[in-house]
Parts: C-alpha cells; sequence; structure tokens
C-alpha cells in the first residue's frame, strides 16, 4: 500500500481520483472504478503497489511490439484492476479482481529492475492488466530502470488524464495502445468508457516522442464496419502519421462475450486492406499465423524481419532496408 498520486480530498473523508477520466467519487473505506485505489481514513492509497502479477520474460514481439527491440526479451508484469470492463477482457481474472481476491507476489520496484538485469531484458513492459492503474508502482519501477539504461514500455487501453501521462512519458520509451474501436457509442457499451481521451493519449504520446504502436481487436458485429475502420484509418494517419504500426488483432470468445463468433481472417485481410489504401505503411495481423505479420520494406517490399509466433529473424544490420534504402521506422 502507497499514498497515490493524482486526487483531492474532498467533504467528510470523500476523494476525488484525478488519474483517469472517470475523476472517481470514493467514499471513505471503498475502492474506485478501478478496484486498485482505495480510500482509507480521508486519503487515496494504491492497493496494487508491489503486488505483483507476473513478472515473466516474454518477446516483445508478444506484446505486440514489431517496430521496437525486435527479437529483444521484456520482462512483464501486470497487477489486479482496470479502469475499463471490457466484456470481451481475455484477463478478466485478473484485470476485474481486486487485490484481496488476488494477492499478487511482493516484489518491489528494486526487484523487478534487478530481475530484468539478471535475465538480460533490454525492457520491461508494465502489462497483463491497464498498468495506468499502477501508476505509482509503474513510475518508480522505470525510474529505475532508466537509470540502468533498461527501457520502459507499457501495453495500455490509454485512458488516462493528460498531466499524469505526461509526467509517464519521461520515462517511457515505447507504448502500445489498444484504440477499442472507433465509436463512442461501442466504448461506452463495451468498454465502459469513451473513445475521446483515448485519442487525446494517442497524440500526446506521439508529441512526445515515445515510440507508438496501436493495436484495434475486432469484434464481429461490433466494431467492425468497414465504414467505421476507415474513419479510424483516416485519423491515424492524419494525427499520428503514416509510419505508426498498427496491429489488427481477432477476437476470440470469452468472458462475457462467449456466444460471439471468432474474427475470421477475411475480415482482418480487410481491416489491412482499408488501412493500407489509406496510405498506413506499416499493417499487421494478429492472433492467426500470417505472412502478415513480417515487416516488408514499404517502398521495394522486400523481407526484412520474418515473424512465426513471438519469434522473429531481423534482416536488418541497420534502420534502412539494405535493398533500396529506405529508411525503416522504429527503435530498431
Amino acid at each position: 500500500m502507497k499514498q497515490a498520486l493524482y486526487w483531492k480530498p474532498l467533504k467528510n473523508k470523500t476523494v476525488q481520483c484525478q488519474l483517469c477520466p472517470k475523476f472517481c467519487v470514493i467514499k471513505e473505506n471503498e475502492y474506485g472504478n478501478c478496484k486498485a485505489r482505495k480510500n482509507t481514513d480521508g486519503k487515496l492509497y494504491s492497493m496494487v503497489y508491489g503486488k505483483a502479477i507476473g513478472p515473466n520474460i516474454d518477446h516483445i514481439e508478444k506484446k505486440p511490439f514489431y517496430h521496437f527491440l525486435p527479437g529483444s526479451k521484456a520482462l512483464s508484469f501486470g497487477t489486479t484492476g482496470c479502469n475499463l470492463h471490457c466484456l470481451h477482457c481475455q484477463n478478466y481474472d485478473t484485470s476485474q479482481a481486486t487485490p484481496e481476491e488476488i494477492k499478487g507476489n511482493q516484489i518491489s520496484p528494486k526487484e523487478i529492475v534487478n530481475l530484468a538485469k539478471k535475465n538480460n531484458c533490454e525492457s520491461i513492459a508494465y502489462t497483463y492488466n491497464e498498468p495506468t492503474i499502477f501508476y505509482e508502482y509503474m513510475l518508480d519501477t522505470a525510474k529505475l530502470a532508466k537509470k540502468e539504461k533498461i527501457l520502459n514500455v507499457i501495453v495500455s487501453n490509454g485512458f488516462i488524464n493528460p498531466k499524469p501521462l505526461k509526467e509517464l512519458c519521461k520515462y517511457i520509451d515505447a507504448a502500445n495502445i489498444d484504440l477499442k474501436g472507433f465509436n463512442n457509442k461501442f466504448y461506452k457499451r463495451v468498454c465502459s468508457a469513451m473513445l475521446e481521451p483515448v485519442l487525446e493519449t494517442l497524440k500526446t504520446l506521439k508529441k512526445e516522442n515515445v515510440w507508438l504502436e496501436v493495436t484495434n481487436l475486432i469484434i464481429p458485429d461490433e466494431n467492425d464496419d468497414p465504414s467505421e475502420l476507415n474513419r479510424m484509418c483516416i485519423w491515424l494517419k492524419n494525427n499520428l502519421g503514416t509510419t505508426t504500426p498498427l496491429h489488427f488483432s481477432a477476437f476470440y470468445p470469452m468472458y462475457k462475450m462467449k456466444n460471439k463468433l471468432p474474427t475470421s481472417p477475411e475480415i482482418l485481410f480487410k481491416a489491412k486492406d482499408i488501412a493500407k489504401k489509406q496510405g498506413l505503411k506499416y499493417v499487421y495481423i494478429g492472433n492467426i499465423m500470417t505472412d502478415a505479420n513480417n515487416t516488408y520494406c514499404p517502398k521495394c517490399k522486400n523481407l526484412l524481419i520474418k515473424r512465426g509466433g513471438f519469434l522473429s529473424e531481423s534482416y536488418l544490420k541497420t534502420n534502412k532496408c539494405p535493398e533500396c534504402n529506405e529508411k525503416i521506422d522504429g527503435v530498431l
């Protein structure tokens, strides 16, 4: 337990959390919506600080990051709790739990960094559940990691307020943001959230020079409308440029959406075609085995990084295509 950042006291020992756009007003002895921050005696505390789910050693491609240290290892960990409540959540057993329900492993930020060093991990990934809800734990770990020249990456829903995000950007090297859809009604009904704050997060990360990749998990009959996907790709191009990698991922029945069919490869390839027609240079398909996971030169189509599962083989020796000298974007 550690006193939280970004909150203010109200009357009668009530507090308001200011970490995410939900601005929870929390009565004494109650949790906020994320089930990670609790009002104790009129002060807000992080109840998941130092209580890690994991840590595990992952390939960076699993996050997914395709243009950030390909082939490297990341020490990954999360906690319990989330500020979204997606009906299709694949980690619902931890993301929708309280710290009392799942205790986690007692691991300090220093111990996390030492584990990364011991296992030759080039980065630490804050992942599994929503990392912004264990903000204090993440921030302290990231500060120590930076001193040890270990990079920090987040896999996030992007639902965070601008002030804490900008502070975090000082220590985060890369982010993969899960853009759930491009429709506010979908966000509200399926995720218990709003679209606009996520779009603001994407723009802020780009402005703060954090390496950015975007994932869009496509759910049949929910967020797979071609015109909506086209609008999303136009927005990404206009606000993030054409060089931000976009991952279209397949949905599989999970949690409260077990009645849905898995996403067909045809839908994923249609989405990729839409993105490529809008000029996005790096578009990938996830959760199925396909050559669409490989990185090709956007100019001459030369194979640059071959991927199978979560393993990758890079033919790049610099950040330029060895055939045509085209610049390949990323931290390669």
